[in-house]
């Protein structure tokens, strides 16, 4: 895999933490006396065992929880708990066999362990056990990586935090390298200068490197006196290795790695088309951060790339008609036309992106551009097509007929509003790669960093050619580019372990002309040389080659179908089970011994699109009343609409325990449409009150009232208010919404939704969000309140409907079987007038089958 396909090679372990308080564990009966985490890496290849002990000093059972962060690019391949002496290992299964294991033990109760994915670079590995009065546990994690060259070194990134001191805490890691250690490094960013001295170690001569952090009970320490740790933040270890030749051939056990990184090469001038999302989803700040790159990286532009923006929203606008050259006088003018970018209007991918390809395409045919040089298309986008042409599967069909194989397609993705699976696919299957950009102060730094790595290619059409005949098993052979910086890595098997001599060869076009780079290597020359690597595991190449191999089938499967697709997904299961590695195809197996025997799936893998910030389960009704029902723990949602006449009034939520009722009334449209079924109505009133407090207040699109104790206060949508008494505070945010909440616990929050003043048809209205409703008791009733306790519910025969991009399926709830649609509503709570796409199974008929009784059960004659 080219380095650039994950940004930098993150490797960060090594926390554990308690239930409750940390700080005060001991006190608290559990201590926490050794955390060990032991790396050794070969030849790029890390091996990682992260092993925390703890001891229950209480006379009461306790749970201890451990945690560890690890790069997502790893995979997990062994877990083990020893409690008492007695351990119980993990086995890795096939993911179906294990989810029925891992869903048998969450029916009875218990507690189980998953991989969430987490953030940029990382995912979480969390499980928790109970311990008895007295007893030790030790639990034993270990994930391998191959480590990828990122700006011209390879990177360790641990995360540290260990949330209390530990007697004994130690990072040890050992490197092998044999093309010999250039450079090694290491940092820990949450210790000064003067204290990391004499915790930290490092040193390397030759092919080995060593890395020792073993910091003491009063270095770990905030302060002299304090019992919180220091210890909270990014170990880093960055290293490289001697290029005295463009590549290294590396043979163990009949299996082989060929690692090919070209240095003092010039670079090869580039014609790019940035192709740029200026809908209104990206104004404000998203729209600014993106200026902020694209003026970084004009910067760096040579004055032999040629260039273009084409700018799309519901159309398609360009900057010139044609890529022009990056001299200083069309720079300058770029940076003009970069600050005055204005976001507008609606989402259209497919033209934007065909404008893009077929500007490059015509530069080459048209002869404007330089006979060696090479293309890239850059899109960067927030969100999903939504004009034009918005089916995904035709806008890939239409890029890869456009590219023909010619040039890679590299697409940002800005925040999670977007189908991030539909981006990596395009890219993936253009030559090029997808790449998340997070809604952070950083996100113009990592808008450039992407930037950097696709600045400067040396080599395009790469091929590598080894022994006809002789290799089983390759890796991917090809690459469009190889770029400044990064690597290439190539693994395969042998045919014959009797093989004397072994020669690559590696074609590419340079800058100025072709090159081929011929490596040749002598088998007892290596077998000398790898003696030398004892303390390293044996098989390291093997399973290389293995984690290579089922990286990129993951990667092929994500664009196959039918058979292609079974066939990838059976090579990728069989090499994940055979080397016991955790993918997204299986699970990691162990018994624990509270489960009376009952194996338990406790390792597993996410996938990058499915990354979503933790949410608690949130309820809310908005638009032409659209009931939403998130339920994340099935991260999934279901929805209903309720048809009925204006006025009539709508109980919402009414729970008898605490006094709380919300009741919302029905407006229609100015004038509705003669067909009643296709009227419009929303919410254009709410009230929501509570007995205890004698409070009530009664929300409307042009003021809100509130009565205390029966005395009244009026405030209007253009105030910004906080009102706090008692156990209550309701917050007013100027024109935007309304946050009312009773205690911890129970919060709900209304949107105001402004059209404009003179619109023909359409009113103001509200929508309501329930976004915290824990302290509401088990008796809460009403169209959204009967949700607020757990339920269950399950999708199965997802199946072509009526409409091509709405499947239907078969919904089983509450002991009804219902047909449902795939749609999808909005999510306004952070934005009134652009949303958050939620996806969710649509029940027909006001709901029926799904809400307790018929929907008419739920007309209240007033608003309290």
């Amino acid at each position: 895999v080219v380095a650039l396909s994950h940004l930098g090679s993150a490797l960060r372990l090594g926390s554990l933490w308690l239930p409750e308080k940390p700080l005060s564990a001991v006190a608290d009966g559990v201590e926490v006396y050794s955390t060990k985490i032991n790396s050794k890496v070969t030849s790029r290849f890390a091996h990682n065992v992260v092993t925390t002990r703890a001891v229950n000093r209480a006379d009461t059972a306790k749970e201890v929880s451990f945690d560890v962060e690890l790069p997502k690019t790893a995979f997990i391949t062994n877990f083990t708990l020893t409690i008492d002496g007695v351990t119980y290992p993990g086995n890795v299964k096939e993911k179906e066999v294990a989810k029925k294991q891992y869903e048998k033990a969450v029916s009875q109760g218990k507690t189980a362990g998953l991989v969430k994915a987490s953030g940029r670079k990382l995912e979480k590995f969390t499980v928790s056990v109970n311990v008895a009065a007295g007893s030790k546990v030790t639990f034993e994690l270990t994930y391998e990586e191959l480590l990828k060259r990122h700006k011209g070194k390879y990177e360790m990134y641990l995360k540290v935090q260990p949330k209390q001191l530990v007697k004994h805490f130690e990072i040890d890691v050992d490197i092998f390298e044999p093309q010999g250690i250039s450079m090694l490094d290491a940092e820990a960013s949450f210790i000064t200068n003067d204290l990391l001295g004499s915790a930290l170690t490092k040193s390397f001569s030759g092919k080995k490197g060593h890395v020792s952090f073993k910091p003491s009970l009063d270095q770990q320490r905030s302060c002299p006196t304090c019992t919180d740790s220091l210890l909270n933040g990014d170990f880093t270890i960055t290293y490289d290795v001697n290029r005295e030749s463009p590549g290294n051939v590396q043979i163990v056990n009949g299996y082989f790695v060929h690692f090919f990184a070209p240095q003092g090469l010039p670079v090869v001038p580039k014609n790019v088309a940035f192709v740029i999302d200026i809908s209104g989803s990206m104004a404000g700040r998203k729209l600014e951060q993106t200026k902020e790159a694209l003026l970084r990286i004009l910067e760096d532009m040579k004055e032999e790339d040629y260039l273009n923006f084409i700018l799309f929203s519901g159309d398609v606008s360009t900057w010139k008609e044609h890529l022009v050259q990056a001299t200083p006088e069309n720079l300058q003018e770029a940076r003009t036309f970069v600050k005055s970018m204005e976001d507008k209007g609606m989402t259209n991918i497919n033209d934007g992106l065909l404008r893009g390809i077929s500007m490059l395409n015509k530069a080459r045919e048209e002869h404007r551009v330089p006979e060696r040089s090479t293309a890239i298309v850059i899109m960067l986008t927030d969100g999903d097509a939504n004009v034009g042409e918005s089916r995904p599967e035709k806008i890939q069909e239409n890029v890869r007929n456009a590219i023909g194989g010619k040039f890679p397609l590299y697409n940002l993705g800005f925040g999670n509003n977007l189908n991030y699976n539909f981006l990596e696919n395009m890219a993936l299957e253009n030559h090029g790669f997808a790449r998340r950009i997070y809604e952070d102060s950083d996100a113009d730094l990592q808008l450039q960093g992407f930037y950097e790595e696709v600045a400067n290619p040396l080599l395009t059409g790469v091929e590598m050619d080894y022994p006809e005949n002789a290799i089983l098993g390759l890796t991917q052979n090809t690459y469009q580019h190889f770029y400044d910086g990064s690597e290439i890595v190539v693994a395969g098997r042998l045919v014959g372990e009797d093989v004397n001599s072994f020669k690559a060869d590696v074609k590419g076009h340079g800058a100025t002309n072709d090159l081929t780079f011929t490596e040749e290597v002598d088998m007892k020359e290596m077998e000398k040389a790898l003696q030398e690597r004892d303390y390293i595991f044996g098989n390291y190449i093997e399973r290389l080659w293995a984690y290579l191999t089922i990286e990129q089938l993951l990667e092929k499967r994500k664009n196959a179908h039918g058979e292609e697709k079974e066939n990838l997904t059976a090579q990728a299961l069989d090499l994940s089970l055979k080397y016991h590695f955790v993918t997204p195809l299986t699970s990691m197996v162990v018994t624990k011994p509270e489960d009376n025997e009952d194996e338990r799936a406790i390792a597993d893998k996410p996938g990058e699109a499915s990354y979503q910030p933790p949410q608690n389960p949130y309820y809310h009704v908005d638009g032409d009343p659209h009931f939403i029902i998130q339920v994340p723990e099935k991260d999934d949602a279901l929805c209903f609409n309720i048809n009925e006449a204006p006025g009539t009034i709508l109980r919402l939520i009414q729970d008898p325990v605490t006094g709380l009722t919300v009741n919302g009334q029905i407006i229609g449209d100015k004038r509705g449409s003669p067909d009643s079924k296709t009227r419009k109505t929303y919410f254009g009133k709410l009230g929501i009150a509570n007995a205890q407090m004698d409070f009530q207040v009664e929300v409307t699109t042009e003021k809100i009232t509130l009565w205390n104790r029966a005395v009244p206060s009026t405030f209007s949508w253009l105030d910004t208010v906080t009102v706090t008494q008692d156990g209550l505070s309701m917050m007013i945010n100027r024109k935007k919404n309304m946050v009312v909440s009773f205690g911890d616990g129970v919060t709900f929050v209304v949107v105001l939704h402004q059209v404009w003043k003179k619109h023909p048809v359409h009113h103001d209205f509200l929508g309501f969000y329930v976004v915290d409703s824990h302290r509401m008791s088990a008796q809460t009733h009403g169209l959204l309140g009967q949700f607020f306790q757990p339920f269950d519910f399950k999708v199965s025969d997802i199946r072509p409907g009526s409409d091509p991009t709405k499947p239907d399926a078969t919904l089983v709830v509450k002991t009804h079987q219902l047909t449902v649609t795939r749609g999808s509503q909005k999510d306004y709570r952070k934005d009134a007038n652009i949303g958050t796409k939620v996806v969710c199974w649509f029940v027909h008929n006001n709901g029926e089958g799904l809400i307790d009784g018929v929907h008419t059960d739920y007309i209240v004659p007033n608003l309290f």
